[in-house]
């Protein structure tokens, strides 16, 4: 499962709508389309792979599993653990423990954060489009040093929807994660629940002091 290192926040903060002005789709820029299915609570759901390559140690964290992605929260599930974040808490269960860990969401400590990128990261970066083979190519850049990732690339298929992210941070860390048979959804009430067992011990770190 992916772990707390690297999966620790989502998708939060979305560059403004420009214009209030109606135009046609082809007007529109496919980025903007894309985050108006997250801002009208569709849900992006896909298996997915993610690669962590660490420039300082040269360590690299993979993993993979079934995400769902909304415009403040996303979930998890992998190697029998499921995660859910959202703007504030994270929650995660590990079925082989039968414990459940709640933490609060420190957005800067993210380095999955799918949601986050796909729906712009924040106002800081510059974004640029160009068509591929296979649809759409992102790309997300920052010149501030204070923000998380200085690029980030995302892929979209012909339909508009991400094939894969691929995002540098201030220190050069690579992140890569790859989406396969994706799809925008609409939501379940009770998605992004844990649905722990009664019995599960429940670990609040919000209060501990930890």
């Amino acid at each position: 499962m992916v772990s707390k290192t690297i999966i620790y926040a989502v998708f939060s903060a979305l560059f403004l709508f420009a214009g209030s002005q109606a135009v046609s789709a082809q007007e529109t820029p496919v980025f903007d389309r894309m985050k108006s299915a997250f801002e009208d609570g569709q849900i992006f759901r896909a298996s997915f792979s993610h690669r962590y390559e660490d420039s300082f140690t040269g360590e690299v964290q993979e993993n993979e599993g079934t995400i769902w992605i909304g415009k403040e929260q996303y979930k998890i599930e992998g190697n029998n653990q499921v995660m859910v974040v959202d703007d504030e808490i994270s929650r995660v269960f590990d079925q082989n423990k039968n414990r459940v860990i709640v933490s609060d969401y420190v957005e800067e400590e993210d380095d999955f954060a799918p949601s986050r990128m796909l729906q712009g990261v924040d106002q800081s970066y510059s974004v640029r489009e160009s068509s591929t083979e296979s649809g759409t190519e992102i790309t997300l850049e920052s010149d501030d040093p204070f923000s998380v990732f200085a690029t980030v690339m995302i892929e979209l298929d012909e339909n508009e929807r991400p094939l894969e992210i691929r995002a540098t941070d201030q220190a050069e860390n690579l992140l890569v994660t790859r989406f396969q048979s994706g799809e925008f959804t609409e939501a379940a009430e009770d998605l992004f629940n844990i649905n722990a067992p009664d019995d599960a011990e429940v670990i609040d770190l919000r209060y501990s002091g930890q």
